[in-house]
């Protein structure tokens, strides 16, 4: 393994076996689905950062997203917090503002905002290495914003997979998958704002 990557993998081995051995203590069958769900797409990562040397800030933030992910549905709430749902009182039904912005919320955001950054380092690397210099301009950030969107919808997908093949979940209903999807749009908005952003501060 590039040396490069041996402390994020390190970090990130650390807390899924925690949560491996919480999921299996606790018979959390929908988070061991999700933890192989997470191999996967730390293999996924893996090979996009082969051919495109991802930064050591997405790599981290991709990892404390993960981690982020599993505090979420194996951590219970502290008792002061209000919870969504009373009989499932963990991290992910938190309100950390009371009925308006839930931990699942900020994960949410936090993780598709990521995931649009590390789109844009893709697209970017692709076009260096056919001799264009690529510059953040509104029509790529667009593309890069529709692709961060699109991964969101497709962790929708896994979710409502997850429905199907566990029978006892912590998904949430048509309202909460609409959340999702705005807090998706605000973490994926806020980071082509800050690509644009930094572009213009390293020329000004």
């Amino acid at each position: 393994m590039n040396r490069r990557l041996m402390p994020v993998a390190a970090f990130t081995a650390a807390y899924l076996t925690v949560a491996l051995v919480g999921a299996f203590t606790t018979g959390n069958a929908e988070f061991v689905f999700y933890i192989a769900i997470m191999l996967v797409l730390i293999a996924a990562v893996w090979g996009v950062d082969r051919v495109t040397e991802l930064s050591a800030g997405a790599l981290w933030g991709l990892s404390i997203w993960g981690m982020l992910h599993m505090i979420g549905g194996l951590v219970p709430a502290p008792a002061e917090w209000p919870a969504a749902v009373a009989e499932q009182a963990v991290m992910y039904n938190a309100w950390i503002v009371p009925e308006r912005i839930k931990y699942d919320h900020v994960v949410h955001a936090w993780g598709f905002g990521i995931t649009t950054w590390v789109c844009w380092q893709a697209l970017r690397a692709a076009l260096a290495r056919r001799g264009a210099e690529t510059l953040p301009t509104p029509g790529l950030l667009v593309l890069c914003a529709a692709a961060g969107m699109g991964f969101g919808a497709l962790n929708e997908v896994i979710e409502f997979a997850a429905t199907l093949l566990v029978p006892e979940t912590n998904v949430g209903g048509y309202l909460n998958t609409g959340w999702d999807l705005v807090s998706n749009l605000v973490g994926v908005t806020t980071a082509v704002l800050c690509i644009a952003w930094g572009r213009r501060r390293s020329v000004g």
